[in-house]
């Protein structure tokens, strides 16, 4: 009896420290290096409505003159700061280099109010504004900062990503350009935003195996969990963005890192006279954006090691006419 005791006890023992080893490789996620950025970083906070709405706003120490305006939405259960994290502080370095402002903001209690009817965490039923907060930031910098209105972007991961593009079809009179990263446009069936008013500049990052967004479409959770209701595929997704955009031929195509285990394209709608839609693949990609500086958790799959993602959203802002 002793020793199938003492057998028992080994076995939860190696079970145990196999979900010990297990969560150390699957869940933390890693700061390779900080990057060294020349500008300040400003944590602050206002009051919209009843609430008091923080941010993280962070200014290059060569601002330009009229300077462009990137909002960077984080995705569930985050912030703005760990969104800076999360992108490798890329965006920051980008600011740093092109002297633009990066605003991240703080969904209500780690989420965004996006299109989706299935979602159910608090910012969705508690219909939170976040329509309206963001727009309220935006002209609070264009008026303290001198931020030029003509360059305002979004670019969200994520549940931010389902935020950016309902800021393309709800307040398309306050951003430029939007790029929406691991999220694909909601089934006509879970949709709860009003139709788009006018066309918009839209970039679309999706990796091919994101557990959670699947990139064929179908149902989004977070692995089994929380059902978010159904998405178009990617693919259909940018095909839509395209049409609505008036964008009716075929898209151009574009390696843009060596073919490997992950490795990513670009699908290009660009049409003179018609706002552009971009799709960028990363094939064998998960549920992530691809840059050098921070390895995210490897529940969420594979990056791309040669794709700097931060720096291929702001290409496409960059190229946009004002």
């Amino acid at each position: 009896m002793g020793m199938a005791i003492r057998v028992v006890q080994g076995l939860i023992g190696l079970l145990v420290l196999a979900l010990l080893v297990g969560a150390w490789w699957y869940l933390p996620g890693e700061l390779r290096q900080r990057p060294a950025l020349g500008g300040t970083s400003e944590d602050s906070s206002i009051r919209v409505g009843e609430r008091r709405r923080s941010y993280v706003l962070y200014a290059p120490r060569q601002l330009a003159e009229r300077p462009a305006l990137l909002v960077v939405l984080h995705g569930s259960r985050s912030n703005g700061e760990r969104m800076r994290r999360d992108s490798g502080y890329r965006f920051d370095a980008l600011a740093d280099r092109d002297g633009f402002l990066v605003l991240y903001p703080d969904g209500v209690e780690g989420h965004w109010n996006d299109c989706r009817k299935a979602a159910a965490y608090s910012a969705r039923r508690l219909n939170i504004d976040d329509v309206g907060f963001l727009s309220i930031m935006i002209e609070r910098l264009q008026r303290a900062r001198g931020v030029d209105p003509a360059r305002v972007f979004v670019v969200g991961y994520s549940n931010g990503g389902q935020m950016a593009l309902r800021m393309a079809a709800e307040a398309a009179d306050k951003v430029d350009g939007v790029a929406a990263i691991a999220a694909s446009l909601p089934s006509a069936d879970n949709d709860a935003c009003r139709p788009a008013q006018q066309p918009k500049a839209t970039l679309l990052m999706n990796g091919t195996r994101d557990p959670i967004n699947p990139y064929a479409g179908g149902v989004v959770t977070l692995f089994g969990f929380g059902n978010r209701g159904r998405v178009l595929s990617a693919e259909e997704s940018a095909l839509a963005l395209a049409r609505r955009n008036g964008q009716s031929g075929e898209p151009s195509r574009d390696r843009l890192t060596s073919i490997g285990p992950v490795w990513t394209e670009r699908q290009r709608w660009n049409a003179a006279g018609s706002a552009p839609v971009e799709l960028v693949t990363v094939h064998g990609g998960g549920h992530l954006l691809s840059q050098s500086v921070y390895r995210p958790p490897r529940l969420f799959g594979r990056a791309d090691p040669e794709l700097d993602g931060p720096a291929e959203i702001w290409r496409f802002f960059s190229e946009l006419p004002h």
